[in-house]
């Protein structure tokens, strides 16, 4: 399966402003790209690449004045299989998780777990340890909160999020992540390029999704509670801790963003070869 995946933002700056860009396929599956998503900005400035402390490619630049575009535009190679599952996977006593792990055990900026660990215990200390446990967490959350594009939220938690009952993948994403993490199953935030292909038409417009892995027999396995389906064409942007670890964009200073556009369309077969570039 061939994906054209891509995107492109564009911005008014009232200064020159300095900014930090996460929008390259993540270096896990670089190696699937036949064509490289290399960022892209007009005017033309000079770009410094980075890796973050999770090992997350980050491009630093300083934006003139004025409109300012950001862009990508790669061609993925899939193998054209639906998320993996395993329903076997057991879930590891605390002590016996490696070290690595641990911080995705723990409380972070959207994920509150010192509010909603007596909640996760209520609910969710009967059920079977391990896969079990986490699709019930996950299919919880899918029924408890309603998506509602329009009611996005920079700043809502976790506990917010399943107060209110509404939010975007985010906040689905968040608020499992934080259920996990109460019932001792380490779980990290994701968010990249989700298609639409399998699913019925008409599709929404195309946008970034946001998902978690968590930390089942000595592998870490996919879970969506957004969408609670498995699903075609997931290309893995970033991880972190949670959406604070891995803003898309970062901006500082003052920013409009005028137009936002981001593509995951399937392409037809073709016999090239593929291009593999190392990200060093």
């Amino acid at each position: 399966m061939r994906i054209s995946v891509g995107c492109r933002m564009r911005y008014n700056l009232s200064q020159p402003t300095p900014m930090i860009a996460m929008l390259n396929v993540h270096y896990s599956r670089f190696g699937d790209l036949e064509r490289a998503d290399y960022l892209a900005t007009s005017p033309s400035v000079a770009l410094e690449s980075y890796r973050d402390g999770f090992g997350n490619w980050c491009t630093r630049l300083n934006a003139p004045e004025g409109i300012f575009t950001l862009s990508t535009d790669g061609i993925f190679r899939d193998e054209g299989q639906l998320d993996p599952v395993s329903t076997g996977a057991g879930q590891h006593m605390v002590q016996d998780l490696p070290f690595e792990t641990l911080v995705f055990l723990l409380g972070s900026r959207y994920c509150d777990t010192d509010l909603l660990s007596e909640e996760a215990w209520l609910r969710f200390e009967k059920t079977e340890p391990g896969w079990a446990r986490v699709q019930a967490i996950c299919d919880y959350v899918h029924g408890v909160i309603e998506f509602d594009y329009m009611k996005a939220s920079a700043t809502r938690t976790a506990s917010q999020a399943l107060a209110g009952g509404h939010g975007v993948c985010r906040d689905f994403a968040h608020l499992a992540i934080t259920l996990c993490r109460c019932m001792n199953i380490p779980a990290r935030y994701c968010t990249g390029y989700l298609s639409d292909i399998g699913q019925p038409e008409p599709h929404p417009p195309g946008d970034f999704a946001a998902w978690m892995e968590v930390f089942l027999d000595n592998r870490w396995h996919v879970f969506d509670p957004r969408n609670n389906a498995r699903r075609y064409a997931r290309i893995l942007i970033a991880r972190g801790r949670d959406a604070a670890d891995v803003p898309l964009t970062q901006t500082f200073g003052t920013s409009t963003l005028l137009d936002f556009e981001v593509w995951t369309n399937e392409l037809p077969r073709s016999t090239g070869a593929r291009v593999q570039r190392d990200r060093n």
